[in-house]
């Protein structure tokens, strides 16, 4: 039998300590100093969601970076690595964009988050309940009461207030046109989200009829909001997928989206990510800090996550 020097005995005990341990686990890469690059788009619970996960990240112990963002575009921005996570994919509106980026690689599902989703024009509930639009929610019923509707920039038809036209495009317009109500209604975009909610509060002051674009979760789920019940979506029914454009839209998944190398650079903090799971009332709840509340929304962030460890700090395990 060799005897081993002892410089080389202690070299084989390193190995095998280091093999050991490669095997079992125990040896973890550390996340990059990189900074996670967070985008910012323009609704409320996108913002402060996206502050509440850079807090979760910075306290884990990484850098973050937030960055404005064109919801559309951000992801070809994770694909070419200029942003990192996407954490509001919504099914109707950036399913298309989300599966193109991810079809020429680069972007990765991360997950799917408990809330399911639906953005459609609606009305406050209490339109229904003054009965100013008889036989709301049925789309129908908009063929004889757009007098109810009207306001100055609507040429004397009842108006459709859409959120800003980056999100949508001309899918509203369109079907304004295919269910052959363009001739009593017309659509304006909204300059943003606060235009909507600002609409909103007008109308119930003046107490006149107002249909806007609006999505759950939203804080509007607790103050009472109805969508109309427009033709049933289907696979192929909007006209940029060769159908008419009549339908209304889909009830959807909340998906997460990241930049392939994520899991490697960051592997402590895409594993939080993935596991990372909002329900509708927390999403309402995030939303309504802002909307409700009145709050900056890195301070709602802030108030979330104080309020919330038990829910946030179980992902970073």
């Amino acid at each position: 039998m060799k005897l081993q020097t002892p410089k080389a005995f202690k070299t084989l005990v390193v190995a095998s300590c280091m093999s050991l341990l490669s095997v079992t686990g125990a040896v973890k890469a550390a996340d990059s100093t990189a900074p996670i690059v967070i985008p910012i788009h323009n609704w409320s619970s996108q913002v402060v969601m996206a502050y509440v996960i850079g807090g979760m990240f910075e306290k884990m112990g990484n850098n973050v970076e937030y960055v404005p963002a064109d919801s559309q575009a951000v992801y070809e921005s994770i694909r070419n690595g200029d942003v990192t996570i996407s954490h509001e994919v919504w099914q109707s509106t950036f399913g298309k964009s989300f599966y193109n980026a991810m079809a020429k690689g680069g972007v990765i599902d991360a997950g799917t988050h408990s809330a399911t989703t639906l953005e459609e024009m609606g009305v406050p509930t209490w339109v229904i309940e003054q009965d100013l639009c008889p036989g709301l929610p049925n789309w129908e019923a908009l063929k004889d009461c757009h007098e109810a509707f009207t306001t100055p920039d609507s040429g004397g038809k009842g108006r459709w207030l859409e959120g800003p036209q980056s999100w949508h495009g001309d899918t509203m317009p369109d079907r304004v046109k295919a269910l052959g109500l363009d001739d009593k209604w017309t659509v304006k975009f909204a300059g943003g989200a606060d235009a909507l909610w600002t609409e909103l509060a007008a109308a119930k002051k003046e107490g006149r009829g107002t249909i806007v674009f609006n999505w759950t979760p939203n804080f509007t789920d607790a103050d009472g909001f109805t969508f109309i019940e427009f033709p049933p979506y289907t696979d192929g029914c909007r006209i940029e997928d060769g159908g008419d454009g009549s339908c209304g839209s889909p009830k959807g998944w909340l998906k997460k989206a990241a930049n392939y190398k994520f899991p490697k650079t960051h592997p402590a903090a895409y594993t939080a990510f993935s596991k990372l799971d909002f329900s509708t009332t927390q999403i309402g709840q995030m939303a309504a800090l802002v909307d409700v509340d009145k709050m900056d929304h890195k301070d709602a962030a802030a108030q979330w996550l104080k309020d919330n460890e038990d829910v946030w700090m179980p992902w970073t395990k």
